[in-house]
């Protein structure tokens, strides 16, 4: 099932590549359907997912579900040992919430894509690769097939912006792509060194002779293997290395010379080299995440991008950040992710208050929006850097919530823009009297972005707080100055909400635009009315997300506190 949600759009992509392009509808209902089938297929997997019983450690495959494993590349590298790749991808309680996440939004973008007018075959071809290329991320289990999918993102949102976007299109999808390939090649730099020091148990004792196949392989038989590699009883050209994450996180895995395994005493200007891998990571994923001082990027991106790709650019493409600090920096360098936990706390406070006080500045409604993405993203941030159940469940929550709330406000900018090509601010009063059913859609976005009860936003916030406060490594003055980020936000949507719906009606060119500014039509309300009732239900109902979270959530913070002990 995860392989179909996977490839489905590359299968359909590469079948309309050989329709002529003035078969415009065509791309438009082949993308449509697409993606309806893989939001169709990921409630399966997510309501398939089984919760309630006592998971394995997350360095485990019994941990993941929906499991699917093949061997994808193999190389005898002589004296340096084998080089082991796997198709390998599962699912565990927060990559299946993350799934279904990118599948609604993925929809709701391909049904505002709806009125693109322009070279619609390049569009929407490359709108299905990222359809592609997003759930990878999130079902890969290989470091290898993750950063393939990671780096696959970047061209497909490149041209969408830079071919597509507005006037400064070119420089947004240019900063853009520098900024992310800049992190990319952290990661890769730090993939290379977690291969060269990481091997499969299960193959190397194959190598070894000590069983035939993998499928043979009984724990006692990797537990011989650990215990000879311990011991450098293994010779390099016996030693199977491996790009999975699960090995990886188990330091029984670590070559005994590894220059960034636990025991190693290798360093570079006085920090071991692991205090250098987990920074190379957490530099990589902040960027895409993204954090301050590195989120200068999203306002420009945001700002010129068409409307459909800002709604998947902010509610889903910068939760790759935040699934990726989960599932590769936290998870194999915890005792780094620790030392890091008060910089990691400070960056997120940082975030919250930096990106409030540009939203309560700006005068351009999308911009305001892109700087409110970044503040609510610091929680995510506070909610890791607390090492605690109520703060990961809070920042995966928050996740979740951001993805439904902010693809439903950047629709609304997307819906008075169609209309007026005009998003400044101040060029619009009163419009709640001309626009009553579009304003009260902008008035649930607003609410429920800011943390009001009832709404995904508030639970999200709540429990990074609880978790904030109840950390043993965060301390207090970065949670209350975090917690002050939730009265900025609602005073930048309080006020530009004052300032553009109430009142008198006044309207900048009113001749000009006022005819087309009434009713809401059916595709529009579709959109709206699908995201609204998402962040009321789970809103009102978080077990529905917390419910596969628990289990994953607690065996990652024993995972991170038995590996610190």
């Amino acid at each position: 099932m995860l392989s179909f949600i996977v490839l489905l759009p590359l299968l359909v992509c590469a079948i309309l590549l050989f329709v002529p392009h003035r078969q415009a509808k065509l791309f438009k209902i082949a993308t449509l359907l697409t993606t309806a089938t893989q939001l169709s297929a990921s409630c399966w997997a997510y309501f398939k997912f089984e919760t309630g019983k006592k998971t394995a450690a997350i360095s485990q495959e019994a941990a993941y579900q929906l499991v699917e494993k093949l061997e994808w590349i193999r190389l005898d590298l002589g004296s340096f040992g084998q080089l082991s790749i796997d198709y390998f991808i599962g699912v565990d309680g927060v990559s299946i919430s993350m799934i279904l996440l990118s599948a609604i939004v993925m929809f709701m973008g391909a049904i505002a894509s709806w009125n693109i007018q322009q070279k619609q075959k390049g569009y929407f071809l490359l709108y299905l690769l990222l359809s592609s290329s997003v759930p990878g991320c999130f079902v890969a289990l290989d470091f290898f097939l993750f950063y393939l999918f990671f780096e696959f993102m970047l061209l497909p949102m490149y041209f969408l912006i830079g071919i597509w976007g507005g006037v400064r299109r070119e420089y947004a999808s240019i900063k853009f792509f520098i900024y992310t390939l800049v992190g990319s090649l952290f990661i890769l730099v730090v993939m290379i060194a977690l291969y060269n020091a990481t091997i499969d148990p299960a193959k190397t004792a194959v190598q070894l002779k000590l069983a035939n196949e993998t499928s043979q392989v009984t724990p006692e038989m990797v537990a011989n293997v650990q215990q000879q590699l311990a011991s450098n009883g293994i010779a390099a050209k016996d030693q199977v290395h491996t790009f999975s994450m699960l090995h990886m996180m188990d330091q029984s895995n670590y070559v005994t010379n590894a220059a960034i395994g636990v025991k190693s005493s290798a360093s570079w200007w006085g920090y071991s080299l692991r205090f250098w891998a987990f920074l190379a990571l957490f530099i990589g994923f902040a960027i895409k995440l993204p954090v301050v001082p590195v989120h200068t990027w999203l306002p420009d991106a945001h700002v010129e991008a068409p409307t459909a790709i800002s709604v998947v650019l902010a509610g889903i493409l910068l939760k790759v950040g935040g699934y990726g600090l989960i599932r590769i920096a936290y998870s194999i360098f915890p005792d780094m992710a620790l030392s890091f936990a008060v910089i990691t706390g400070f960056l997120g406070m940082l975030s919250i208050i930096y990106g409030a006080l540009n939203a309560l500045a700006m005068t351009d409604l999308k911009k305001m929006i892109a700087y409110s993405s970044v503040s609510h993203m610091g929680f995510v941030l506070i909610g890791l850097a607390s090492f605690t159940a109520e703060g990961i469940n809070g920042a995966v929550f928050q996740m979740f919530s951001h993805g439904i709330l902010s693809a439903l406000l950047f629709l609304l900018v997307g819906v008075l823009y169609d209309r007026t090509h005009d998003r400044s601010i101040g060029n619009y009063r009163g419009l709640l009297s001309k626009m009553p059913y579009y304003g009260v859609f902008v008035m649930i976005g607003f609410f429920a972005s800011l943390g009001l009860p009832g709404f995904s936003g508030f639970i999200g916030e709540l429990f990074t707080i609880l978790g904030g406060f109840a950390s043993p490594y965060l301390p207090v003055w970065i949670v209350v100055v975090s917690t002050f980020g939730i009265v900025l936000g609602a005073a930048y949507f309080l006020w530009t909400l004052q300032r553009m719906f109430l009142g008198k009606y006044w309207v900048k060119n009113d001749l000009e635009w006022s005819p087309q500014l009434q009713n809401l039509d059916p595709r529009e309300w579709v959109m709206l009315v699908s995201l609204s009732l998402l962040a009321l239900i789970t809103g009102i109902f978080p077990g529905l997300l917390f419910q596969p979270l628990t289990d994953t959530v607690n065996e990652l913070v024993n995972h991170l506190t038995t590996f610190m002990k």
